[in-house]
């Protein structure tokens, strides 16, 4: 009977320990604020079982996680603009966790576990969406633009007025943010990090510009869901989607500054989607977009959707080329073409996209180059350059740039064009309003047969009614 006795108390000692062991443990919480939403994120030991509902009078968010017991002080988490007021912690069973958050003005939560990356163990991510008086949803502040399309190729035009000599608008985003930190350098330098600064830049340049107005998708170290980054660019009324990013490769001796455009087999899925997407279609129908399908039939739609996709991305290879060209003349290129990949960032069907790969974050020297403030202002520059070239040979209707165009006082500098199929020597001396003879000369032809893909210099000229 004592020998009973003493292996139940053996088993009873070891038992305890292992469900011990068994919970999960918070090791940190961290807060990002983005314009319109709050992220709490909780480092975790394992996965766990989690709920969050709210409470009212006061407001108040809950969140119960099962299994699990709190490692880590909850400092840091109030103030600012976040509307998180308070922070407590019990437990409401012996193996269930709960956090009170008192906020200051509603919310609408959401919540999803992670699973562990390079960079992360196991995650809870709690997002407080901020819920706007005017709408009463999750939307974003900014209401939608309406402008005339850059592209040559015209689905039918928004109707809503627009300035006779309004900005060209260049939404330039910087890519991941907070709790996604991007590639990660030598010596710990983070690509959010490196190419907010650059957008940062990218932006005062194009400020300086008049006939310009530059607007950054993410304007502080904070998470943005890819499509919702084209969103935000879509209501800005840009002309043109920039992508800032600086990568890493398996190599470190991998180098070079690369451009992206979509890939021919990404537009044609992108189209497919956006004509099944309701939700797609209901934002180009409301006006946030330049494809209006709202008294189309499913077939026509179709074709107008997918020759605006196919303008977009005409226009896209087009300034991906002139910004990669301006970027050799200052750091030394990954790919001497504009590169094609189904970016998710890059699938918008009204407006020409690019990514900007800066260079290798993982490569020691392009990384210490990279956190430097005249090199990253020197990329800028570049890539301003390339987009200006653009727009003053294809301004936007309405545009002040067109207007200087069509005054006969836009001079433009020496440029590059990229031959296409069916383009001749004739043709192109036509399209900028030089002669052939000057055509050839700039470039040595000893005759008229040009390949596609051939890189031309178009001498200096001044564009009037081009």
């Amino acid at each position: 009977m004592r020998l009973h006795s003493l292996l139940a108390a053996f088993f009873v000692c070891i038992l305890l320990p292992l469900e011990a062991l068994a919970m999960t443990q918070i090791n940190s919480v961290r807060l990002w604020r983005a314009p319109d939403n709050t992220r709490l994120v909780f480092d975790l030991t394992g996965p766990v079982e989690h709920s969050v509902f709210t409470l009212s009078a006061p407001d108040r968010i809950v969140i119960d996680i099962k299994q699990t017991k709190l490692s880590a002080e909850l400092k840091g988490l109030t103030g600012g603009n976040s509307p998180i007021t308070q922070v407590r912690s019990g437990n409401r069973e012996a193996d269930e966790l709960r956090i009170v958050l008192d906020i200051s003005a509603q919310v609408t939560p959401k919540s999803f576990t992670l699973t562990p990356n390079q960079q992360y163990g196991h995650r809870l991510v709690v997002d407080l969406f901020d819920i706007l008086p005017s709408s009463g949803a999750n939307q974003s502040a900014t209401a939608p633009i309406s402008k005339p399309p850059t592209t040559a190729v015209t689905p039918k035009l928004s109707t809503l007025p627009t300035s006779s000599k309004r900005d060209i608008v260049v939404a330039i985003d910087a890519g991941h943010g907070g709790e996604d930190p991007g590639a990660i350098g030598p010596k710990g330098v983070r690509e959010k990090d490196i190419v907010l600064k650059i957008a940062q830049e990218l932006q005062r340049q194009i400020n300086a510009e008049k006939g310009f107005r530059a607007e950054l998708v993410r304007t502080g170290d904070y998470f943005i869901p890819l499509r919702r980054r084209t969103d935000i660019a879509r209501k800005k009324g840009a002309d043109l989607f920039v992508s800032i990013h600086a990568d890493a490769a398996p190599r470190a001796a991998a180098f070079g500054a690369s451009v992206f455009a979509l890939s021919d087999s990404g537009a044609t899925s992108e189209t497919a989607r956006w004509l099944a997407d309701s939700e797609n279609r209901s934002d180009l129908i409301g006006g946030a977009g330049n494809v209006k399908l709202d008294d189309k039939d499913a077939m026509l739609a179709g074709v107008l959707l997918d020759l605006s996709m196919t303008a977009s991305l005409s226009s896209s290879l087009d300034v991906g080329q002139k910004v990669l060209s301006n970027m050799g003349r200052i750091t030394p290129l990954h790919k001497k073409r504009v590169e094609q990949a189904g970016f998710m960032v890059l699938k918008s069907p009204d407006m020409p996209s690019i990514l900007v790969e800066t260079g290798f974050i993982s490569n020691p020297n392009e990384s210490t180059k990279l956190a430097n403030r005249s090199h990253q202002q020197a990329l800028a520059r570049s890539i301003h350059s390339g987009i200006r070239q653009f727009f003053q040979q294809n301004p936007p209707p309405g545009s002040y740039v067109a207007w200087l165009r069509d005054s006969g006082k836009l001079a433009i500098g020496p440029r590059e064009h990229v031959v296409r199929s069916g383009e001749s020597v004739s043709l192109l001396a036509q399209r900028y309003q030089i002669s052939p003879a000057q055509l050839r000369s700039a470039n040595n032809l000893k005759s008229d047969a040009l390949k596609i893909g051939q890189i031309l210099t178009v001498p200096a000229t001044t564009l009037a009614g081009q």
